[in-house]
């Protein structure tokens, strides 16, 4: 039974394929809501599954069995095996956690350089231009004292003719509106939890990056403007680089693979809205919850049988 609690840690791997298909298919605002959902249900899994996998371990610390009244051994299965693997699930606890708090910290650091930045900046709609050279333009979320900034350098202004500077803050635009650096908040998070949710967390910005340029099209109504805006704004920045490293949650509309951009806008506009992946993501994270769940119940009953009751019906 203890391969119930290892099954969602196994059913990720499962998630970037779908994700990668779900975001070539369905419309880019629903699959950014649909693949984000789906890491952090899946995350949440890992971490409810890792820390239950570490009872049958914790429980041997004197202080923590008489804290739960444990009168006999916890039997959670053959003695080797349910060792090794909570002694497995704890290192890769902690590992989870080491990568959150360094990449929280960083990810902190870098947002209140981009803040610093642009401090004491004059503002005009929301947007801040930097006196630089080189080609930038990116969406910073303002925190919740601050306020939301279309950040652009002046070489990017330079860069683009006025119809393509509108539909690029068009762009920049649609990312604060939509909120999209929560989504790429969860997703990182998610990805810090599990490798394979990690492998995930391009396509989250990629579904991003394909809504904020479809908000950008309907905006200034030609989508041919705003392929050659995003495509001329990439090159731009390609050729010089800023050479400071942007934080994750400021998105920009340079970032992701350019030229799939592109070619999506030089289309028509999706419209499509369920495929099978999309339901193939729903079954795996609802086959997660369910394995978890059943497992927990298992290991719960193990310690009701180890604190001398009879296992609840």
């Amino acid at each position: 039974m203890i391969a119930l609690l290892l099954l969602p840690l196994l059913l990720p791997w499962a998630l970037p394929p779908l994700a990668r298909r779900t975001v070539e298919r369905v419309r880019p605002d629903i699959a950014l809501v649909a693949i984000t959902g789906a890491s952090a249900a899946l995350a949440i899994g890992v971490v409810a599954c890792l820390g239950v996998l570490l009872l049958p371990l914790a429980v041997r610390v004197p202080q923590l069995a008489a804290l739960l009244h444990l009168l006999q051994p916890l039997q959670a299965g053959p003695a080797v095996l349910v060792s090794t693997v909570s002694a497995v699930a704890a290192g890769a606890l902690a590992v989870t956690l080491m990568a959150a708090v360094r990449g929280g910290v960083a990810e902190a650091a870098r947002l209140r350089a981009a803040r610093r930045r642009v401090a004491g900046l004059p503002e005009a709609g929301g947007m801040c231009v930097i006196d630089d050279d080189r080609p930038d333009a990116f969406a910073l979320p303002g925190g919740p004292r601050g306020m939301d900034r279309i950040v652009v350098t002046a070489g990017m202004l330079r860069a683009l003719d006025s119809q393509e500077r509108e539909a690029l803050l068009g762009h920049e635009r649609a990312h604060l509106t939509a909120r999209h650096h929560l989504f790429l908040a969860v997703a990182a998070l998610a990805g810090w939890c599990h490798p394979a949710l990690a492998a995930v967390v391009p396509h989250v910005s990629f579904a991003a990056e394909r809504a904020a340029d479809e908000a950008a099209a309907r905006t200034c109504g030609d989508r041919r403007l705003a392929a050659r805006a995003v495509g001329r704004a990439a090159l731009a920045a390609g050729a010089r680089p800023s050479g400071t490293e942007r934080p994750v949650l400021a998105a920009g509309g340079t970032t992701g693979p350019v030229p799939a951009r592109v070619r999506a806008l030089l289309a028509q506009a999706p419209t499509r809205r369920v495929v099978p992946a999309l339901l193939a993501m729903i079954l795996l994270c609802s086959a997660a919850s369910v394995s978890s769940a059943a497992g927990a119940v298992w290991l719960h009953r193990g310690v009701e049988i180890a604190q001398g009751e009879n296992p609840s019906d």
